[in-house]
This record gives C-alpha cells, structure tokens and sequence, in this order.
C-alpha cells in the first residue's frame, strides 16, 4: 500500500542540468551584489547569523561572509543557510523571466495523475524549501504547488540520515512503511530503505550520477512511467 509518496528535485523530476548549469551559476553571479544589497533585511538576517555561527565567527563581516557563501557554492555544500540565500537569488530570476523551473514531461503527467487520484505527494530536497516552491510554481506547465501537500529541507535532517526519514514519516502521520522515496541518490535511499521507506532509484542520468543500476539494491527506474509500474 502506498500511503503517500516522497520526491527528490534534482536528477529525478527536474534535469541535472538545469540546477547544476542555470540555477547555481546564477546564484553565483548574483550572490555578492545581492547580500551587499540586501543584508540589513529581515530575509537576510536570519540566514547571515547562521553564516557567522558555522564560521565560529561571530563578528565576520559581510565580505567575510560573502566569501564564506561563494566557498560552499563551489563546494556544492548542503549548507541550509546558503540554500536559503540561494532561494532569494532565484525568486529574483524566476520573476524577471531569466528561467523557467524545469520539470520532465513524465514527472509532470504522474504527479499530476497521482494527486488526481489522491495519493498525497511530498517533496525532500537539499533545496530550501522555498527553492522548491519557487521551482514548482514557474514552470512551463504553470503552477504545481498545489500538487504537493507538503516540502522538507535540510531543516527536518541531512537526507543521508535514516532519523530524517523518521521525522518525515512522523509529519506525514504515517508508517514509514506505507511511504515511498524517489531519488537519484543511492545513499540517501540507504537512509531512506533504513527508516523502513521504500526506496525507488531514478537513474536519468546514470553517467553522471555514476550509478550502475545492475549493482542497485532498490528497485531502478529510468524515468516515472517505470516508477509507476514498481509502484502500481
């Protein structure tokens, strides 16, 4: 029985190519200008103290922290006050029309036949979560926020920690039994398989992801149409 199902963003129903060449070159290029403009908001504040405390640096100043930020994006560090930050930037681009959030055609139709059908869906990135909304919500398909009926982070735990599964299961409100993980990640369905999820590999881009779906220990699928199939 699938109580409800749990989606990764990058490499399974959005291209890697899409994060890795538009969203954090952009994140990048922007990042400076944007805290050096924006740093006394209230957005920011939150993000920039957090900044300072994973420093040890209490008093860095906002060029010691920009050159902190720049670090972890080259580093593609799963850092949640940089995450929040990046989300910021990328609402900027979403709304002057620099990008449209990428979505695969098969992603799009099953999580849209699948909430039609009333199974709950739920998303688990590295991204903020306000990342993800802004992805969902510009994409070539229009709005699917409302197809979601909930989003974690890195806030609710690393997503190669069995615990964070655990959490998510008690939020959702079911047995983790009943839920279902989708990722391209092996290890993050290690944790997911160990809180007792099931666990599904997207290998879309197996040469990247440097997967080799004969050696799998979970069920692989190249894309949702053969998800649908292991689930249904």
């Amino acid at each position: 029985m699938v109580k409800a199902i749990i989606t990764d963003i990058e490499g399974t129903t959005t291209s890697l190519a899409f994060v890795k060449e538009v969203l954090f070159p952009y994140a990048r290029a922007h990042l400076a200008t944007y805290v050096s403009h924006h740093h006394n908001t209230v957005a920011l504040a939150a993000p920039l103290h957090e900044v300072r405390q994973l420093m040890n640096k209490p008093q860095a100043s906002l060029a010691e922290c920009i050159d902190q930020l720049i670090v972890w994006i080259d580093q593609d560090a799963k850092i949640t006050p940089l995450k929040a930050i990046q989300g910021l930037l990328w609402e900027e681009g979403y709304k002057k029309g620099d990008y449209q959030g990428h979505l695969y055609e098969d992603a799009h139709h099953f999580l849209t036949k699948w909430h039609q059908q009333g199974i709950p869906l739920y998303v688990y990135s590295s991204g903020s979560v306000y990342a993800q909304q802004l992805l969902f919500q510009h994409t070539a398909y229009g709005d699917l926020r409302p197809l979601f009926s909930g989003y974690f982070d890195t806030r609710i735990g690393a997503k190669k920690d069995a615990a964070s599964y655990q959490v998510i299961a008690q939020q959702i409100d079911a047995q983790p039994s009943e839920l279902v993980f989708l990722s391209d990640i092996s290890a993050e369905l290690v944790a997911a398989v160990g809180a007792q999820m099931r666990g599904i590999l997207l290998v879309r881009d197996a040469v990247a992801n440097l997967v080799s779906p004969l050696d799998s220990p979970f069920p692989v699928a190249q894309n949702f149409y053969e998800v649908q199939q292991l689930l249904f």
